[in-house]
């Protein structure tokens, strides 16, 4: 036999209140209706005590809103990205708001189905980490008015709200630190990707070679297609290796290409920082499992997770609110595998 489900009228009857007050107490709009303090508190306690459940579809129907944020991310495998999907998910939830989660897997066409989805799901709101050929997708929810804040990656030619880093600044950080621990012939592989956030990692990087003027050459340069990562990776570095001007420090663009980068670099016999010094944007776990701790670029995850629902929420609250643009900064972590270079006498 089904239990009864418990109603706002059996905890106004054992209260001995009205259901208008329960209904004021238990949607947090106490303040407002002048509900004593006691007489809230015993009805959350009556509400807990009978296990009461509201009820969400008839809520959302009058009110309009379903109290959900859609979040796509590219790649849920990434570390990166699960800790953020975690961070978005508890601040919504001190916010009264249910985080539903896609992974786009770094491909458009699934990006576009799941904004799909979750339009159809009806979420009052996205936070976006957009993959490579999705700005037309972008540019459908600003014409729809859809409330949406773009994380981590931005399109510079479209006015939205977006939480960022400083890629360019993060990626310039890491080359000078190399620089100034001796290190010349310093090469960056990063994804082959025209998203805004990788060209500014590849500009940054390049910057701090010219301000050092150190003159830039192509095979420094390795661009890694999101499909063949393994493949391109080994091709790439031995490439590196064998040019005229052998590199003698690497930057990897992101976290997933330093892991496979380090597999490689670990087969070839090659000692870290000895025969190559590494910096990596990302952090992780592994990074202080490496026999040679990783040098990393610190990205600041629960600023960029809490700032992008804080921005949300606050623009369904305020629709017609001046857009939010935020580029925050990374910092670098110095360890063992850029240490000064010894020079050989």
């Amino acid at each position: 036999m089904n239990k009864k489900k418990v109603s706002l009228k059996d905890i106004a009857e054992k209260a001995q209140v009205s259901t208008a007050l329960v209904s004021y107490v238990l949607n947090g709009k106490e303040k407002e209706s002048r509900v004593g303090h006691e007489i809230a508190v015993k009805i959350k306690a009556i509400a807990r005590e009978l296990n009461y459940e509201p009820n969400y579809l008839a809520k959302s129907l009058r009110s309009g809103k379903t109290q959900t944020i859609g979040l796509i991310i590219a790649d849920i495998s990434n570390p990166f990205f699960a800790n953020i999907a975690r961070i978005v998910e508890d601040e919504a939830k001190k916010n009264g708001y249910t985080v539903i989660i896609g992974s786009s897997d770094e491909n458009a066409e699934k990006s576009r189905d799941l904004i799909a989805v979750f339009l159809n799901r009806q979420v009052d709101g996205f936070i976006i980490v957009s993959s490579e050929d999705s700005e037309e997708q972008i540019r459908y929810l600003l014409d729809k008015n859809v409330p949406f804040v773009l994380l981590d990656r931005h399109f510079p030619d479209l006015a939205t709200d977006f939480v960022s880093l400083n890629s360019f600044k993060a990626a310039f950080d890491a080359g000078s630190h190399l620089i100034q621990n001796g290190y010349k012939n310093i090469g960056l592989i990063a994804y082959k990707s025209q998203l805004f956030h990788m060209q500014e990692r590849i500009r940054g990087y390049r910057q701090s070679l010219a301000e050092n003027r150190i003159p830039f050459q192509s095979t420094w340069l390795k661009e890694i297609g999101f499909e063949t990562v393994e493949k391109e990776i080994r091709v790439g570095i031995d490439d590196m290796l064998a040019a005229d001007f052998p590199v003698d420090a690497l930057i990897f663009a992101t976290y997933r290409l330093a892991i496979a980068g380090l597999k490689y670099i670990n087969s070839l016999g090659l000692k870290v920082p000895d025969d190559l010094a590494i910096v990596s944007f990302g952090q992780a776990e592994v990074f202080d499992l490496y026999y040679c701790p990783i040098t990393y670029v610190l990205q600041p995850m629960e600023e960029l997770g809490k700032t992008a629902v804080e921005i949300l929420i606050h623009k369904l609250k305020q629709p017609d609110a001046d857009k939010k643009q935020i580029l925050m900064e990374a910092k670098l972590v110095a360890r063992d595998s850029s240490r000064l270079k010894v020079k050989v006498a």
